[in-house]
């Protein structure tokens, strides 16, 4: 019995110490939108001191009873939960707090391609000046996603971009699979992320090695095509106080031009890339 009581405080403490290490900010907002598809919610909120300034963004909401609740309009308090790592975040202990501009907040509303449809081929400029279209990449798998250099947010923009060099890396460790793959990241702040900025950060996340921008190009584009690209992929983006609030959004187009799949918050580097592999070889075996 001893032995049972003391394994039992052993775990006890065990949990208690691996909570610890949760990051938790209190967070006030108003709900813009809510997607119980993926499980998030749009929320407009102030300063979150430690974790990121006001903007409006995504956040996952676990229980899917509490986010049925929630309407556009509503004033919520919550805490944002950051992971270990860093590299994940949700809201926990939801409320409403006010539910008097129900009705009154017009929903976002963005359209994301269906698999099997074909992705709008916009012209783009990326870290060289060069203009670049997608249907450059014709007959490689193309992996998308998309950032603004000045982001200021870890588990945002440079959560991207160093899970995309993650991948980067690994890709070249195969020469079959980094000649049939093409990695995008396409910028939604071209007045700032000019050719000379992007192929700054591009370099930075290349190790400063340059020939990797033949398989990884950093990009942007003019506002109307940016958001004909946001409404095809189910991308939200604002400027709020010289900073952008966006959702993050990662696309995969097949050799062919068509969307294979797409994620928001819920995936892994690990994914992408097994995902990004099979799009390539399953075309290369028609």
């Amino acid at each position: 019995m001893k032995f049972g009581l003391s394994l039992a405080l052993a775990l006890m403490l065990l949990g208690s110490s691996a909570c610890s290490h949760r990051k938790t900010y209190p967070l006030q907002g108003q709900v813009i939108r809510t997607s119980p598809s993926s499980g998030e919610v749009m929320v407009d909120h102030g300063d979150i001191p430690g974790f990121m300034p006001a903007m409006t963004m995504a956040y996952k909401v676990k229980n899917a009873a509490v986010l049925q609740e929630l309407q556009p309009g509503d004033k919520i308090a919550a805490e944002v939960v950051v992971s270990k790592d860093g590299n994940d975040y949700w809201l926990e202990d939801v409320r409403i707090t006010d539910e008097s501009r129900r009705g009154k907040v017009k929903p976002v509303e963005s359209h994301m391609l269906m698999a099997g449809e074909k992705v709008p081929d916009v012209p783009l400029v990326n870290q060289d000046g060069q203009t670049i279209r997608l249907k450059d990449f014709s007959g490689k798998a193309v992996l998308v996603t998309f950032i603004y250099t000045r982001c200021p947010v870890p588990t945002f923009c440079p959560r991207l971009s160093s899970q995309f060099a993650r991948i980067h890396n690994e890709l070249k460790t195969t020469p079959d699979d980094y000649s049939k793959t093409q990695l995008l990241t396409i910028s939604f702040d071209p007045k700032y992320d000019t050719p000379a900025v992007l192929r700054k950060y591009g370099l930075a996340y290349l190790e400063g090695d340059a020939s990797g921008f033949s398989q990884w190009d950093f990009a942007s584009t003019k506002e109307a095509d940016m958001r004909r690209l946001a409404q095809a992929f189910g991308l939200d983006y604002q400027e709020q106080d010289n900073q952008i609030s966006h959702t993050m959004n990662i696309a995969l187009i097949a050799p062919d031009g068509t969307l294979v799949k797409s994620w928001s918050t819920e995936w892994t580097s690990d994914e992408l890339l097994k995902t990004l592999r099979q799009a390539a070889h399953r075309s290369a075996k028609g």
